[in-house]
């Protein structure tokens, strides 16, 4: 909980203060976060390839004639 608030706050406050007035240690909030920065899931090349095989599909059949906000709502079908 803690953590969190010095996450949100991070930009407003120097993150030694907001440590020191929440009594956790300034390295510990930085471990914390490269724990959750190592436990997202990574977006994989394979998934990339295979959207951009759909993008350039459903590109060639509508002839090139959709701008990204039609690709997008397009993509959803």
């Amino acid at each position: 909980m803690k953590y969190a608030f010095i996450e949100r706050n991070r930009r407003h406050w120097p993150i030694s203060v907001l440590c020191e007035v929440l009594e956790v240690s300034p390295s510990g909030f930085h471990q914390r976060r490269q724990r959750a920065a190592q436990d997202k899931p990574q977006r994989s090349r394979v998934s990339n390839d295979a959207l951009l095989a759909h993008i350039k599909a459903i590109h060639a059949e509508v002839k090139g004639e959709y701008g990204w906000p039609r690709m997008w709502k397009e993509r959803i079908r």
